[in-house]
């Protein structure tokens, strides 16, 4: 999880598929956190990307280091915990304008049963499952 979640920050902005009722929805998100031992992301509860994930949990995510890229398929479950709120907002402070703890509307998704591909054009991909 590590190595996954080291990738990610390294990248800063990672783009995240989700389903909008048969079709496809893809946007830059920049939220990873490794809380209680999951990967998680934040979102805003009026955000359609929060509704679809509710609708269908399965998501994609794929980043780009300038060497390697990352491939990520899981289900995004929603973590409801304040401790998970004030973790993730305490790693993004200047998301603190915008959501705080426990405001009806900060939303937290660990991400679980997923697989996680690196792949370059001069190495063979590597897969680890969580």
């Amino acid at each position: 999880m590590e190595e996954i979640y080291e990738f990610l920050k390294k990248c800063g902005t990672y783009y995240l598929a989700t389903d909008d009722n048969g079709q496809p929805r893809v946007r830059p998100f920049g939220t990873i956190d490794l809380f209680d031992g999951r990967l998680t992301i934040q979102t805003g509860k009026v955000k359609e990307v929060s509704r679809q994930i509710l609708r269908n949990p399965k998501v994609e995510i794929c980043a780009f280091d300038g060497e390697r890229w990352l491939r990520i398929s899981a289900s995004a479950v929603e973590d409801s915990r304040l401790e998970a709120q004030e973790h993730m907002l305490a790693a993004y402070p200047s998301l603190q304008a915008m959501y705080r703890p426990g405001d009806g509307n900060t939303q937290i998704f660990a991400l679980t049963d997923g697989a996680a591909t690196f792949s370059s054009f001069t190495a063979e991909p590597r897969t680890i499952t969580f």
